[in-house]
């Protein structure tokens, strides 16, 4: 009974219940298109799709399957290295081309009027956990581990709140009413272990003769208990933030040496903050330094809607950040989420693999153009598959016009006039205006590795599916013997299939 609105490809088809097996197989590509490169989710089933469905007419010509296959292998192939000859190859440092990266991926999301602060955020976030990883001296290459950024999300406010922290936010709040609620300056303690008094796993027994033991016993659990606060105190730190759980005693002993704790924080959140503070995850108190603290100019917890978060900010140069994102209704901000995530995989992308080409179906019309050029020197009847591959690679730049309210026909003939007469993949639909344009102009580029992944992807799978010549459903339910529905016996049914 839940309800989701967005336009991203992968979220649709991962909410959709899809029962027939080769629909099953595109929820799969649309998947590893999001984990892998996270964007062109809705472009490789658009492309595995038209290249199904123009297999399908030569199939019908009694060309073999086998035959289409190579084909479509061959001009996939050829597409890719097309595609790395027209690519430009940019400074993946460079924040001018990365905001323009991250502002097309956001463009065609719900989040399109706001992407220009959004994406100037996403670069923002993306270059403060940038890390270089040199192979030689020459060859300066870059990583980015997208786990470095948190993304937490919560409804209300507008998209134009979102805003990025240099820092950790925790969605937990201070364990005790007589902790200070902000700290400057702070020197964080990051445990892995309890501050309370672990119970034996062993049945014991204690045999008390007076009161007076009880009252000793329960005063050497509160000693224990002091002695812990005491050795976190003794290294000047003001902030404790525990993966375990803090016994009330010991809560009160924190409070009163001033110190701000919080109770059962994420083990993620714990390598996040260990990141991003620059201190180290202690498992054992015995072995705490002042070497192992975390540092951030301030903490505290502020009341975000209806809860208490609490906000680990000004980092000096924290290698793990939050994004968190505002919107006017849960649905609002989980589209926005979607849309930074993939505004955040395709700056990643480029960060890695620093080739960029122009979007708007400029390069698939472009290379559609030089493959027709390169399929009339293959002979047999490949050329018919290479030639049915070009006509699916164009659907691209045609959806778009279609839905731009452009009539296909004519964009097809026009596109085409156009490209021939370039030597770049520049020409492509500009939506806003319903026409044929150099979308190079309009500062749209996307990743070479997007490209790269829906043309393999779709290619891949299109061509699994025509391998396959029957669908057999196997019975889940095996009843011992006797008849099955249709009257025959299930044992005979199963060898007739084999």
């Amino acid at each position: 009974g839940d309800v989701t609105i967005t336009n991203d490809g992968a979220t649709i088809l991962k909410e959709i219940d899809v029962e027939h097996p080769a629909a099953k197989m595109m929820v799969e590509i649309t998947k590893s298109a999001d984990n892998e490169v996270g964007d062109g989710t809705t472009s490789v089933v658009v492309l595995a799709g038209s290249l199904l469905e123009k297999a399908e007419e030569l199939i019908n010509k009694k060309v073999h399957p086998t035959v289409i296959v190579d084909g479509y292998r061959k001009s996939a192939e050829k597409a890719i290295e097309l595609l790395k000859e027209v690519a430009e190859k940019i400074d993946p440092t460079n924040k001018e081309y990365l905001r323009k990266i991250a502002s097309t991926s956001m463009s065609s999301k719900l989040t399109a009027n706001n992407s220009p602060e959004l994406s100037q955020l996403v670069v923002n976030a993306i270059i403060s956990i940038l890390e270089k990883s040199n192979l030689n001296e020459n060859i300066e290459k870059f990583k980015v581990d997208i786990d470095n950024i948190k993304v937490e999300k919560k409804a209300g406010g507008s998209i134009r709140d979102t805003k990025l922290i240099e820092g950790i936010v925790l969605d937990k709040e201070i364990v005790h009413g007589g902790m200070p609620k902000r700290i400057e300056n702070a020197k964080i303690v990051l445990l892995n272990c309890p501050l309370e008094i672990e119970k034996t796993e062993f049945d014991a027994k204690i045999n008390i003769n007076n009161p007076e033991q009880i009252q000793q016993f329960i005063n050497e659990e509160n000693m224990m208990l002091k002695a812990m606060v005491d050795k976190i105190s003794l290294t000047e730190a003001n902030v404790v933030l525990c993966q375990k759980g803090i016994d009330e005693m010991a809560q009160h002993y924190l409070a009163k040496s001033g110190i701000l704790a919080v109770r059962r924080v994420k083990e993620s959140d714990m390598y996040k903050l260990a990141k991003a503070t620059g201190g180290s995850l202690i498992t054992n108190l015995n072995d705490l330094t002042t070497q192992d603290l975390g540092h951030a100019n301030s903490i505290e917890e502020r009341h975000i809607e209806t809860g208490k978060w609490l906000f680990v900010e000004d980092c000096q140069n924290p290698k793990s950040v939050t994004i968190l994102v505002r919107g006017g209704s849960q649905r609002v901000v989980d589209e926005v989420e979607r849309s930074i995530h993939d505004a955040l995989m395709s700056v990643k992308d480029v960060i890695e693999y620093p080739y960029i080409v122009t979007g708007a179906g400029a390069p698939e019309a472009f290379i559609s153009h030089k493959l027709r050029e390169w399929s009339n020197k293959l002979d047999g009847r490949e050329q018919l598959s290479a030639e049915k591959f070009i006509e699916a690679l164009e659907s691209i730049p045609l959806t778009l016009a279609e839905n731009a309210g452009m009539d296909p026909i004519d964009s097809q003939v026009q596109l085409r006039a156009k490209v021939s007469t370039s030597s770049k993949p520049k020409y492509g639909i500009d939506v806003l205006n319903a026409k044929i344009a150099d979308v190079s102009v309009k500062e749209i580029f996307e990743p070479l590795a997007v490209k790269e992944q829906v043309i393999n992807a779709a290619t891949e799978s299109s061509s699994m599916i025509l391998r396959i010549d029957n669908v057999i459903a196997s019975s889940k339910s095996k009843t011992p013997s006797g008849p099955s529905h249709d009257g025959g016996n299930m044992e005979g049914d199963m060898d007739a299939m084999a």
